[in-house]
């Protein structure tokens, strides 16, 4: 899939953000393993802790429709400036991830954007695998 297809899945993400407050919307789209695309925004609330932001919201639409295997995520927020994941985010992808080689994309539009890996954004991750580790006692 080519980064421009998934940037403006972000972008049509981004428009649907509900940020009364911070007023700073995000828009993310994930590719799966199964070759499905999953999109999300940003949704604040009131409480804050219980505002989600755009990745986890296209993660979790995907784990909930049966897909558990992201290949690629592409972010859309400040059309200015590249908007990084959050760290809570950045553990989430993590989770389920093919690798630590999925590619991150942050983008400004569809023209303008960068690729990273996700081992360049969390390296030393804390994984799944860390807790299979047998515990010394």
């Amino acid at each position: 899939m080519k980064y421009e297809t998934l940037i403006k899945e972000a972008m049509e993400a981004r428009a649907r953000a509900y940020t009364p407050y911070s007023k700073f919307n995000v828009g993310a789209a994930i590719l799966t393993e199964d070759g499905k695309v999953y999109s999300g925004c940003n949704i604040e609330n009131a409480s804050y802790g219980a505002t989600n932001c755009a990745e986890r919201t296209a993660i979790f639409k995907a784990v909930s429709e049966g897909s558990r295997t992201i290949t690629a995520v592409a972010v859309v927020g400040d059309l200015n400036n590249y908007t990084y994941p959050c760290g809570i985010c950045r553990q989430v992808i993590v989770e389920f991830a093919l690798d630590e080689n999925i590619e991150i994309i942050l983008a400004k539009s569809e023209k303008e954007y960068k690729v990273v890996t996700l081992k360049d954004i969390l390296p030393g991750a804390f994984t799944k695998k860390d807790l299979d580790k047998e515990k010394i006692d």
